[in-house]
């Protein structure tokens, strides 16, 4: 795949805060694997946390809709209607039926998840009705290869199915008009390692749409890194920050100032 030139038009890193769902309760996975979660709580106090820590966004997830292992819809509609800032829901979205209930919550736009990729008529069906409020998931399994060589593959966190080649599914979604995407390296979900910040930009590099890293932010120094890439590529638009947040390894208003103090150099130096 051809990469795209950046534009040069940096901007700030858009932090998304997690609220993960399993069986009514606020936890975090490593790597997505079912019987491996931390439990931290009342989602609904979680995600006000967020928002009274300044958080703009809430990136919400039902862990147990994408694992098909249930449902916590209710909850996700009275935690959506309990915010009054935006909220990227995501989760078991794969048909139409859970497409349209996930859009009735009142969240700001959804995100198809690697199980939905797998009928791709459907995805650009998707896209096609709801443009800015569909974003796609891309959970990638970078796998080395002899002589150096590296392959990307997609698959869904906690399973082993290969879902295909990273960057012909790109190609594709670009060709259907795909307005986002969120980006996890699976191997550092939930791991504490810090980001694939060379996977986030390469595929920004690849895209005309704007790119969100998922998966493995441990520090603010992960996040300056993040939204030092994002001063110098707009198509790195924002992080979705999780156990670090949940584990205190950093307050929110700390993130969010060190973002800041990296926007307001970009400006003085231009």
């Amino acid at each position: 795949m051809t990469p795209r030139p950046s534009t040069g038009s940096g901007h700030r890193l858009q932090l998304l805060p997690a609220v993960d769902i399993a069986g009514g309760q606020a936890v975090q996975l490593v790597q997505g694997v079912a019987g491996s979660e931390k439990r931290f709580g009342d989602p609904i106090e979680a995600a006000l946390r967020w928002q009274d820590a300044g958080a703009e966004w809430i990136h919400l997830v039902d862990l147990d809709a994408a694992g098909g292992r249930g449902s916590n819809a209710e909850l996700l509609a009275t935690v959506i209607g309990d915010l009054d800032v935006e909220v990227e829901l995501s989760g078991g979205i794969r048909d139409d039926a859970s497409l349209e209930h996930a859009l009735s919550t009142g969240c700001s736009r959804v995100v198809l998840g690697t199980a939905g990729l797998a009928d791709p008529a459907w995805c650009a069906r998707a896209i096609a009705a709801h443009g800015e409020r569909v974003a796609v998931g891309l959970d990638v399994r970078v796998i080395g290869g002899p002589g150096g060589s590296t392959r990307y593959r997609l698959a869904a966190r906690g399973g082993t199915d290969d879902d295909g080649d990273l960057w012909e599914t790109l190609e594709r979604l670009d060709g259907d008009g795909c307005a986002r995407y969120i980006v996890t390296d699976v191997s550092r979900d939930g791991m504490l390692r810090g980001s694939n910040v060379e996977l986030c930009r390469a595929v920004a590099r690849a895209t005309a749409a704007p790119v969100i890293a998922s998966g493995g932010i441990s520090s603010i120094a992960d996040l300056v890194v993040l939204a030092e890439a994002a001063a110098a590529d707009a198509n790195l638009e924002g992080a979705i920050v999780g156990k670090a947040l949940h584990a205190g390894r950093f307050t929110l208003p700390d993130a969010l100032e060190a973002i800041r103090r990296i926007e307001g150099a970009t400006r003085s130096v231009v």
